[in-house]
């Protein structure tokens, strides 16, 4: 009766080497080893077999009929396995979860919370994706976006309510002087964002209170609100800033409201799972801490 017995998996690993890297010099090289010591295990494997795997009088070396054989059935159960092995390394590390929503949430609201999240979310990584509100790209696993209501048809909850009111730093107003009425802007800098279609501006602002936007001492545009924010508090002017985004900074005394207009709408950010009801309890627990350190949560 034959053995069913396997050869040494040094001498199978020796032949898989070699016939990848095509020479007994770099298969010794890939597999950390002297050159003499894959001779050996290709020796051993074929006094195991009882047949000769390579045709040591070509130049250069060539596997035989039988080495043709046994090499492609190592490349194909190894690859196998290496693909198992993988499969399970990834099951078995610390789950990734992304985050997605455009880049005034992400700076101003969400990173600030980023420490509690962690703590409340031990051994759970966190990507973090700026993606506006671009339908077209993919989103995180916990997708936030702005707007009156999500439109790509999944069910969203809404998380920060849109109240939107004038604000400057406290340094710019002593130097400015602080606008007895918002109607009167002679002497001050309007920031707002160029181009701008999802956000308030400065006309549809006060459109909304029924008054004509005044004239300004001087406008400032910025492409993006972050950069913006950046400009507010730098001093640079007055800027329009929504509830519940900035708040951390009117709580620390960063920002301070000018005049007492407040513009409100049914706009706002909403939060919603990529996969729905198929998203993992760790992603529906994380989106449900998310709404709960929301103002509208």
């Amino acid at each position: 009766m034959m053995s069913s017995r396997l050869p040494a998996f040094s001498g199978l690993s020796a032949l898989h080497a070699v016939a990848r890297c095509g020479t007994l010099s770099a298969a010794a090289q890939a597999l950390n080893v002297s050159q003499p010591a894959i001779s050996r295990r290709i020796a051993g494997l074929e006094a195991d077999l009882g047949c000769t795997l390579f045709d040591r009088g070509s130049r250069p070396l060539a596997l035989t009929v039988q080495g043709q054989e046994l090499a492609a059935t190592l490349a194909t159960s190894l690859g196998q396995i290496e693909t198992t092995v993988e499969h399970l390394r990834r099951a078995s590390a610390e789950p990734t979860i992304s985050i997605s929503g455009p880049s005034g949430f992400i700076a101003f609201w969400l990173i600030p919370r980023l420490p509690a999240l962690s703590d409340a979310f031990d051994g759970v990584n966190v990507r973090v994706m700026t993606l506006e509100n671009d339908m077209n790209t993919r989103a995180g696993d916990i997708d936030i976006r702005f707007m009156a209501r999500r439109e790509d048809g999944s069910v969203a909850r809404k998380i920060i309510g849109e109240q939107v009111i004038a604000a400057a730093s406290p340094w710019y107003l002593s130097q400015r002087g602080t606008p007895d009425d918002l109607a009167t802007l002679d002497a001050h800098v309007l920031l707002s964002l160029e181009d701008n279609r999802t956000w308030y501006d400065w006309p549809r602002w006060f459109g909304r209170l029924g008054m004509p936007k005044p004239k300004a001492r001087r406008e400032m545009e910025f492409s993006s609100y972050s950069i913006l924010v950046g400009a507010l508090l730098g001093g640079q002017g007055i800027g329009l800033a929504w509830s519940g985004l900035l708040d951390s900074f009117f709580d620390s005394g960063a920002l301070v409201r000018v005049g007492d207009y407040t513009v409100e709408s049914e706009r706002g950010y909403f939060l919603s799972l990529r996969d729905g009801d198929r998203a993992s309890p760790v992603v529906q627990e994380m989106a449900e801490w998310i709404a709960g350190e929301s103002d509208t949560g």
